[in-house]
């Protein structure tokens, strides 16, 4: 510390991972965020279980390649991460508290375009709860998309900029910002001590640990709305004036075409990701999360009424988006806490 002032860590980029940490509250605390390619599901009225993750999405500082990038983005800092068009993700959030103690809690902003995911509003700064605006981890494992109405989310698909398919473009009419942006705070260090002080008193329990088509010339990408699955966004268990929001940090994401990756980093790109069609065909499972029962957010309004890309992309061509057909998903491999049975013995 330097004349009394708290000890701060600037997020860092490790591994393709984001990395936040708060040594000033708690010295092994860590969160991290990783972006999971995955299958994009079918744009139908069909609610799919939880697809797969395909392995990590490259993440590379926007500085590195200043002379590449137009200013705009190199002045929003933070990282290039490329998807090609109509790609899908889904982000993995992870929780570590020190080795002896339970993990450190975080809350987690994203939005898209600088629209929230979780409540459908244009990007406001702190926390807000009416309606809530943000996830607690670990107690929320992942993000697959945008929160439209109770237990179900639009997945996250990429399309270009300028085209409409966004929902940033739905909601705001604009498509000025694209990409991701993320802001993460901790709990204020009294809150974690406490937790801390009754994890010390109590029994431990075991930690379950969760695993889990048009052509267009722009190069920057923003995320539209794919097709429905089943994800609860949990309510906040703590108050909201636990939150140290003197301690938030933010990372802007922008989402480069795939096919411009090479030309911008010199890298060669991910490789095009399976249909859903070619994955269920191959008998590979998807998965449905057990969240022990917890109640969920209802969605925001907003998202609600928003537009598919499917619907979007069917609207303005007349053909049907390819690989939107139904699939066959089998039943679902559980993950996640599920509770033990107590039968008759």
């Amino acid at each position: 510390m330097v004349n009394g002032e708290k000890e701060r860590l600037m997020p860092t980029l490790e591994n393709n991972r984001l990395v936040f940490r708060f040594p000033h509250i708690e010295e092994s605390a860590q969160f991290s965020i990783e972006f999971q390619r995955t299958l994009r599901i079918p744009d139908t009225n069909k609610t799919y279980s939880l697809p797969p993750g395909l392995g990590v999405f490259p993440l590379r500082h926007v500085e590195d390649f200043a002379d590449r990038l137009d200013n705009a983005t190199i002045s929003r800092g933070g990282v290039l991460m490329p998807m090609w068009q109509a790609e899908a993700m889904w982000l993995n959030f992870s929780s570590r508290g020190p080795y002896d103690g339970p993990s450190f809690p975080v809350a987690i902003k994203v939005a898209a375009g600088k629209i929230n995911a979780v409540s459908g509003e244009t990007w406001r700064p702190g926390l807000n709860r009416h309606p809530q605006d943000y996830m607690v981890s670990p107690q929320q494992p992942w993000l697959d998309g945008f929160a439209v109405k109770p237990g179900v989310i639009r997945q996250f698909v990429a399309m270009p900029l300028g085209d409409g398919y966004t929902v940033e473009h739905q909601i705001s009419g604009t498509e000025e910002w694209g990409g991701l942006q993320i802001q993460v705070a901790p709990l204020k260090n009294h809150v974690w001590q406490k937790i801390r002080a009754a994890w010390r008193e109590k029994v431990r329990t075991p930690h379950f640990a969760e695993d889990r088509l048009c052509d267009s010339s722009s190069r920057l990408m923003g995320l539209g709305a794919g097709g429905l699955m089943k994800q609860a966004i949990y309510p906040d268990q703590f108050q909201l004036d636990d939150w140290d929001l003197e301690s938030m940090d933010r990372v802007f994401v922008t989402l480069l075409h795939a096919r411009d990756w090479k030309s911008t980093t010199g890298e060669s790109a991910p490789h095009h990701p399976p249909t859903a069609q070619e994955y269920s065909k191959a008998g590979l499972p998807w998965f449905d999360y057990y969240g022990c029962d917890q109640a969920s957010l209802p969605g925001g309004e907003k998202l609600a009424s928003i537009a598919s890309v499917g619907e979007l992309f069917k609207m303005k061509t007349g053909a049907a988006m390819p690989n939107c057909e139904d699939v066959d998903t089998g039943v679902p491999k559980i993950v996640g806490p599920r509770q033990v049975r107590v039968g008759e013995w």
